[in-house]
């Protein structure tokens, strides 16, 4: 996972794989299979890592913006989290290009925006209900915003904008999301 999202799938090599995993090319194709195949199991990964670190953020007794903050803190440690520089989000930086031509890389990042989508609801409809959020709040909407704050975040991320910027962004969306 961490050739690919140093260089994409495109700029990642035979090679560049074997030399990650230890293991030569007959190895590497009798335990994963091709490229595509590794890739795909990376991403698999990566969408199973992320979904439950946003889950345990989301699913505690913390206040909504706590609980938000929370998400938007791991995001941070996630994407700040390269050897030698930031390197984003797995998605974003990898994913999303090879989606054009590639429906089942499309189809993947679709279900996981649904997904972050569908957990953030849940949590605004309970945050709803408790009186975190207005009455007239809209969950849907505001999961969406949730959503795309945290990819603007792994965007910028990548484009070397500091933590710390990123942080405080975080909190103005979470701001404005409770309202």
């Amino acid at each position: 996972m961490d050739a690919f999202w140093r260089n994409g799938y495109a700029g990642t090599s035979l090679d560049e794989i074997t030399a990650a995993t230890g293991m030569n090319r007959p190895s590497l194709y009798a335990a994963f299979g091709d490229k595509q195949s590794l890739y795909h199991k990376a991403l698999a990964h990566y969408w199973q890592l992320r979904f439950a670190e946003i889950r345990e953020a989301l699913a505690g007794d913390l206040a909504l913006d706590e609980a938000l903050m929370s998400v938007y803190e791991a995001a941070l440690a996630l994407y700040f989290s390269g050897y030698d520089r930031p390197r984003g989000c797995f998605v974003i930086g990898t994913a999303v290009t090879e989606a054009v031509e590639n429906s089942e890389i499309r189809n993947s990042i679709a279900t996981g925006i649904r997904a972050f989508d569908a957990d953030f609801e849940a949590r605004f409809q309970r945050g709803k209900n408790k009186g975190e959020l207005k009455s007239d709040a809209d969950p849907t909407v505001l999961a969406v915003i949730a959503t795309a704050t945290m990819h603007t975040i792994a965007i910028r991320a990548r484009a070397g904008i500091p933590r710390s910027e990123l942080r405080e962004l975080a909190r103005k969306a979470v701001r404005v999301i409770c309202g």
